[in-house]
């Protein structure tokens, strides 16, 4: 997979160097079940129609940009984990697009000139609530028009879990909430973060989000060796219930099992894990 960081001033060069693609559309934080269903719907067209599969995704977060930084943005994962994913699903090229706020002031009939139909795009898929444009006046019921009836469309419906939509939102919510066990459901898998331990303390990677404080179960990873322990969050700092081993001290990644209440006793008693009693 070729990754390619635009902006405005090297937009032409890509331009002329694109080949036809499919390609999907969104910020796609978290990869969760509706982005994959996005991607995996736009990965059958394009084998369907014999082309490359493209994703295009932003950075940095609209919100962000558009807010002059005042909103702070909780990132689900970093682009290098997004990429990583993406490889993994079948993408061919991973279009990042630096959002502006002149990027933003483009009008819907000129994003999908610049960034759609010169880049290749024959067919773009994006789930249904996609906007683009000016103040997001564009959308996928017009982008077939907008482009000159070049691009076909395909709009990829609702996906739901327990009634809800699965979003991004949905899934910071449940970390704000320290609902961590509910997050396979919606992400397909726990939640993980990386970080650095040094013995002491435990510093973040940019880019993601710790759940709110408590106390949990987790998983800790370096390289082939796992520990499932607690850990402590507290003002957006972690520390371990027990001491880690030494082994531990590096470049490690937790994953978040559950909340540790009253009502859910602590690890080790009854908590599933991949079906296995832990």
């Amino acid at each position: 997979m070729e990754t390619i960081y635009i902006n405005h001033d090297n937009l032409a060069d890509w331009q002329g160097k694109a080949n036809a693609c499919v390609m999907a559309l969104g910020f796609f934080d978290g990869l969760h079940y509706g982005h994959r269903e996005v991607i995996k719907t736009a990965l059958r067209i394009a084998k369907e129609k014999g082309v490359q599969l493209a994703v295009m995704s932003f950075f940095p977060h609209p919100k962000s940009v558009l807010s002059n930084g005042e909103k702070q943005i909780d990132y689900l994962m970093p682009l290098s984990v997004k990429e990583k994913i993406l490889r993994g699903l079948g993408v061919d090229t991973f279009y990042i697009v630096e959002f502006t706020r002149g990027f933003a002031a483009l009008s819907p009939e000129q994003y999908v000139k610049d960034y759609l139909v010169n880049l290749g795009v024959i067919h773009a898929v994006a789930g249904f609530d996609f906007t683009y444009g000016s103040r997001g006046i564009g959308n996928l019921d017009r982008l077939q028009k907008d482009s000159g009836g070049i691009i076909d469309v395909t709009k990829v419906e609702k996906v739901a879990c327990r009634g809800e939509k699965i979003s991004s939102t949905s899934i910071r919510e449940r970390l704000a909430a320290g609902n961590v066990e509910d997050l396979p459901d919606f992400l397909g898998c726990y939640y993980e973060i990386e970080g650095m331990w040094d013995g002491q303390s435990f510093k973040l990677n940019p880019y993601y989000t710790l759940p709110t404080p408590g106390k949990y179960a987790v998983t800790i990873n370096i390289g082939n060796l796992s520990k499932f322990t607690e850990v402590i969050v507290e003002e957006k700092q972690l520390k371990p219930v027990l001491e880690l081993p030494l082994y531990m001290i590096g470049e490690l990644s937790i994953v978040w099992h559950q909340r540790i209440t009253q009502e859910a006793p602590s690890f080790g008693t009854n908590l599933k894990v991949g079906g296995l009693t832990l």
